[in-house]
């Protein structure tokens, strides 16, 4: 074999190599975009109860695995955002708290479905396929409806704030047509006090008027009464 047919089988076996590292790119990719979101754990492929340590090396391992700069797909930049977001999500003691009751409420609802108890050998380690299965989908279901609750718990907020937001504005509207209204009253005193004196002479002058001397009067004629 010559120098040159090893130059060629190791190009060959580096195409292969990237060719396969680009599969698993995509796979992981196709597989984070494909998990429930709202559940951290299934994003990141971990299960509950792990150390905070073991989420920091699985998030390194697989954010390096589908970074954007790594890769051409062009869908690595939307599981990216999702991974970093599931990871933060489960560095905070509230958020992975909420998760953790969440999937134990989904665990004793299911238990509850099949007629089981923690004893039953159905919910003893390691779980069957089915019970995994069962169990992943009544955590979606508990997920799901927790972030109704949560969207509507919020949307009521808003309202609240924004009623109280509204009365606020009016308030403010109020004052304002209130001074403006006293700073207009003001600014035509002088003309309202003016108006009233020329009102009350000109009062005077005509009643002056109306008054003429005793005798430069007529006197009325009496009527005679017919009889």
């Amino acid at each position: 074999m010559t120098v040159e047919d090893d130059k060629d089988e190791l190009a060959a076996l580096d195409a292969l190599e990237k060719e396969a590292s680009e599969f698993n790119k995509d796979a992981e990719i196709d597989r984070i975009l494909k998990a429930f979101k709202l559940d951290a754990y299934a994003v990141l492929n971990l299960q509950p109860g792990i150390p905070e340590s073991a989420i920091k090396l699985q998030y390194r391992k697989l954010s390096l695995l589908i970074h954007p700069d790594k890769t051409s797909n062009p869908l690595a930049p939307s599981a990216f955002d999702r991974l970093k977001k599931a990871q933060t999500e489960l560095m905070d003691s509230t958020a992975r708290t909420h998760l953790d009751n969440c999937i134990a409420d989904a665990r004793s609802l299911l238990m509850r479905a099949l007629k089981l108890t923690p004893d039953s050998p159905e919910m003893k380690e390691p779980l069957s396929s089915e019970i995994k299965e069962a169990w992943r989908k009544k955590t979606v279901e508990v997920l799901v409806d927790a972030e109704h609750r949560r969207r509507k718990q919020l949307k009521a907020q808003m309202q609240e704030e924004g009623r109280e937001q509204r009365k606020v504005d009016e308030e403010v509207e109020a004052r304002k047509r209130k001074r403006e209204h006293e700073a207009a009253w003001e600014q035509t005193r002088e003309t309202r006090i003016g108006s009233w004196r020329d009102f009350k002479g000109g009062k005077g002058e005509s009643a002056g008027a109306g008054v003429g001397p005793k005798d430069g009067g007529k006197k009325k004629k009496k009527l005679k009464v017919l009889g």
